[in-house]
């Protein structure tokens, strides 16, 4: 028995130390990114001659323009790649230090009082990751739209004003604010709650001199929406919402801030709490539930007003130890928040790839081709209504589900235009998938966002080009 052992220990040395030669040659070799043709090792024991492991640039999946476009976007594929590494670090860290275990993907049912520990450790970690001191992650939010708006019934009473920093707010917030009529379901006007915009500057961006005088004594919330959202303006960097909040603070003190988070997280290696924010709010089908999230939303921040927050999600009392969610949901959750540096990170590629593309024919583009990102969105100014249509169709076609269906503008819950949508996705109305929309409006411009690899991208805009 005893040789046998021996034997046994024997082979497994002799497999470890050639796992380690391997292991040792693989990370010997640089990390490449792909250029006009595509080296591939085969399993063989005789050396194949390079016309064997090459693809040949005729066989390329991509079309000449995307090809052109990804040789020369090495430098900033690179960047983002060091930036995953960086969000993944702390996200790693903070699941760490929360003693994640397999215990935590129990779920629970009902009241959701005998959870097992994965509520508190999922919003312990959300917290360490964004920089807050608290945080609440949820099923129950239906939608980033409705985590914001707990956070902002949270702040405001009859009497406050709410001012909007960088221009108008999303579409779907029109509503809640009141700026659109509610029909007296319960919007912030209908609560008298007052209402102001700081329009953007003429360069699209935020009015500094305006913003420097325009908080009253009864402005006691300022809304900064970090992303562009419909407006064809450039999207905010952490560093400019920390500047915002200086100004705010300093003009009245007493003023809180909401930072609307959606399509920012993990593009920077800082979220707003870390500036400043009092709150931050956003969806979970989108960058932070890392593509397989399927619902929810988080509201993360200072502790006294996440449990305030907490409170228009249920009700005053309740807290925020209760609410059931699903084993696989809470699993998901951790899994997708572990995976969402890296979604994030293809996203942003895409939308170098949509940028240098759709610019070399002609087209505008917000982000400018190269500029540093602070959201997964990238618009295009398309300019009529049958290109728009034109090209949401075709990424419809190129999409993994309802690839057969086509995408038809009409009028969307929370929307004043018409809007299209091609979101072929595994999650109903996921924007960490790949996706893009648009309002049927001037100057026509459709919204792209997602995808799990900018490969996708890269494919989609062969079938984008084809059509328009």
């Amino acid at each position: 028995m005893l040789s046998h052992y021996s034997a046994a220990y024997s082979n497994r040395q002799q497999l470890r130390e050639f796992g380690m030669k391997m292991w040792t040659l693989s990370c010997a070799t640089p990390v490449s990114y792909p250029a006009n043709s595509v080296s591939v090792s085969m399993p063989s024991v005789k050396a194949p001659s390079s016309s064997q492991i090459s693809f040949q640039h005729s066989e390329s999946p991509f079309v000449p323009e995307v090809v052109k476009a990804v040789d020369s976007l090495y430098s900033e594929f690179r960047a983002v790649d060091n930036l995953v590494a960086c969000n993944t670090s702390r996200v790693l860290k903070a699941f760490q230090n929360a003693r994640l275990g397999s215990h935590h993907f129990s779920g629970s049912t009902g009241y959701g009082h005998d959870e097992a520990g994965g509520r508190e450790a999922l919003d312990q970690a959300f917290a360490e990751i964004v920089g807050a001191e608290s945080a609440i992650v949820r099923s129950q939010f239906f939608s980033g739209t409705h985590a914001i708006t707990c956070a902002l019934f949270a702040f405001l009473r009859p009497g406050d004003e709410l001012l909007a920093v960088a221009g108008a707010p999303y579409d779907t917030l029109e509503e809640v604010i009141g700026k659109r009529d509610s029909n007296g379901l319960g919007s912030l006007k209908d609560f008298g709650v007052e209402y102001r915009e700081v329009p953007l500057a003429e360069d699209g961006g935020l009015d500094w001199d305006c913003l420097m005088h325009a908080l009253k004594p009864h402005t006691k919330c300022a809304l900064i929406q970090r992303s562009c959202g419909y407006s064809w303006r450039q999207s905010l960097s952490v560093n400019e919402i920390g500047r915002a909040i200086k100004m705010i603070k300093m003009q009245n003190p007493n003023c809180l801030v909401m930072v609307d988070n959606c399509y920012g997280e993990f593009v920077e290696s800082i979220e707003p709490p870390s500036v400043g924010a009092d709150l931050i709010a956003g969806s979970l089908i989108k960058n932070p539930g890392g593509t397989i999230a399927p619902c929810g939303g988080y509201v993360a921040g200072k502790k006294k007003w996440v449990e305030a927050a907490a409170a228009r999600l249920s009700a005053p009392g309740l807290g925020i130890d209760c609410g059931s969610t699903p084993g696989d949901v809470m699993r998901a959750y951790f899994q997708g928040l572990f995976l969402s540096p890296q979604m994030v990170g293809e996203a942003i590629k895409g939308t170098f790839l949509i940028a240098e593309v759709m610019a070399s024919k002609g087209y505008q583009v917000q982000p400018l081709p190269r500029a540093t990102r602070h959201d997964t969105v990238q618009a295009v100014q398309l300019g009529s209504r049958e290109l728009l249509l034109a090209f949401c169709e075709a990424v419809q076609r190129s999409s993994p589900v309802a690839s057969y269906t086509k995408p038809v503008a009409g009028s969307t819950p929370g929307y004043a235009s018409e809007v299209i949508f091609a979101d072929g996705t595994f999650i109903d109305g996921s924007t960490s998938e790949l996706s893009c929309d648009g309002p049927l409006r001037e100057p026509f411009a459709v919204y792209c966002q997602g995808g799990t690899h900018w490969t996708q991208w890269g494919l989609v805009l062969g079938e984008v080009l084809k059509h328009i």
